[in-house]
């Protein structure tokens, strides 16, 4: 990563929709430069697709809350199978698969505390390997968009 990727990945993760030329204009590159940057960002891996930032009030589900999860026995079959099982529920928004005394942390986003509890005493306590369930409700939430690549140790 020199100057000019690190440009690019900043100008880009700003606003994905940036046409070639928007980007070539104000990095005061050649389109042909940027486009040949740009795919070669993609090919390498670090640019890896553009997403959506969805409001989660305006689509219903306003509250969110963190769930710390611990298995047993923790296992890589159990944890793999349950892994498999969060990914596919609906107010699951991220896992982290964690070390320590979580295995486990689920960001979710449901429509109301009713929900909420719902789904951890009906969805998640009812899988025998779950030991202990802590649930965070959030009050804000802050997600850095524009992520800058680590100084190299030179």
């Amino acid at each position: 990563m020199d100057e000019l990727d690190t440009a690019l990945l900043t100008l880009l993760q700003e606003d994905a929709k940036q046409t070639n030329k928007e980007l070539a204009r104000r990095l005061h590159i050649a389109q042909s430069t940027c486009l040949e940057r740009v795919r070669d960002l993609t090919r390498r891996g670090v640019v890896r697709g553009h997403t959506v930032d969805v409001d989660l009030k305006k689509i219903g589900r306003p509250v969110q809350a963190m769930v710390a999860v611990r298995l047993r026995p923790p296992d890589r079959a159990v944890i793999e199978s349950f892994r498999a099982f969060v990914e596919g529920l609906p107010e699951v928004l991220s896992v982290f698969v964690m070390s320590g005394s979580d295995d486990f942390l689920l960001h979710i986003a449901v429509a109301d505390n009713d929900q909420l509890s719902g789904f951890v005493l009906d969805r998640l306590t009812q899988r025998r390997e779950i030991v202990d369930v802590r649930t965070s409700v959030i009050f804000t939430h802050f997600r850095r968009t524009v992520v800058t690549p680590a100084e190299s140790g030179d």
